[in-house]
């Protein structure tokens, strides 16, 4: 785990980091309209997925959301982080997750990036197909 500068001259690790960035994205998604479900679902074993935040849309849509969080756009956005690799992991850990509903509503995979400036909603950045 890293360590990195906060602003009052301490430490903080990269998850704390991380975790702050949720929490921000997190609320930003509760605020247009959207409802948590359930946040940091992983699934069992070695090389399974994670999905940062799922959440329920106003219209029943379940949202699989990734949130991304950079500090500067030199070396690309955040949503261009999530690459191939990383998409199939969150697609297979929303499988996973929706073989335990009883019927699949319809689903979409979000990313939000957290900047310094606030945070950018990508609705449908990838899909399962």
């Amino acid at each position: 785990m890293g360590i990195l500068p906060n602003n009052t001259g301490g430490v903080r690790t990269t998850k704390q980091v991380g975790d702050a960035a949720e929490d921000e994205a997190l609320l930003y998604l509760q605020q247009h309209g959207l409802r948590l479900i359930t946040r940091n679902y992983r699934t069992p074993g070695r090389g399974g997925g994670e999905i940062d935040l799922i959440m329920r849309d106003r219209d029943g849509t379940l949202v699989f959301t990734e949130v991304r969080k950079r500090k500067s756009s030199a070396y690309g956005s955040a949503a261009a982080s999530v690459g191939s690799v990383k998409q199939r992991r969150v697609i297979l850990a929303a499988q996973h997750y929706l073989l335990h509903l009883r019927s699949l509503p319809p689903c979409r995979f979000d990313v939000i990036e957290v900047t310094p400036e606030g945070c950018h909603w990508l609705r449908a950045a990838f899909d399962a197909a």
